[in-house]
């Protein structure tokens, strides 16, 4: 499996160079990334199996029109206040704002975070990542709902630096 850091960077290059798809493989594993569009963030298309590569790049085709919905749930977003500090995601996958459904979210409108502070779980690629506020400052709103879908750069919290 690709290290999330390695896709991170990955990501990373493909926005500065504004590639729209890259395809990475090995002996063991192949990584395609693609995206649709200059506005929409990278998608991880197909991680597989070398054996199954060329079976599963057909299947993740039709997954782009699927994505289509994401653009208007975007329009949708509220102003955000130039005074508040976003926290992004920093991949694709899964938002989860509690370590699991019987705890209490890591934080809430009104806490106070700080660097460190670690603020909710991303799923990607069946690994749950903490992700830390990586500022301080008092929790203003939390954007997307506990099972929401992410995308790289997509704000999850407003921070009002303290």
């Amino acid at each position: 499996m690709i290290d999330i850091r390695k896709l991170k960077e990955l990501v990373r290059l493909m926005v500065a160079n504004d590639l729209t798809e890259l395809d990475l493989r090995d002996e063991q594993e192949t990584v395609t990334l693609r995206r649709p569009g200059p506005q929409q963030a990278p998608q991880v298309v197909a991680p597989v199996q070398q054996v199954a590569a060329p079976v599963a790049a057909p299947a993740a085709a039709p997954a782009a029109p699927a994505a289509a919905p994401a653009a208007p749930a975007a329009a949708e977003e509220p102003a955000v206040d130039e005074h508040l500090t976003p926290i992004e995601s920093p991949m694709v996958g899964t938002f989860y704002a509690s370590p699991s459904p019987d705890k209490p979210s890591f934080v809430k409108v009104g806490d106070t975070v700080d660097a460190e502070t670690v603020v909710c779980l991303v799923e990607a690629m069946k690994i749950f990542n903490e992700i830390k506020a990586e500022t301080s400052g008092v929790v203003e709103k939390v954007l997307p709902a506990s099972g929401d879908s992410v995308e790289f750069g997509e704000p999850m919290f407003l921070i009002r630096p303290s």
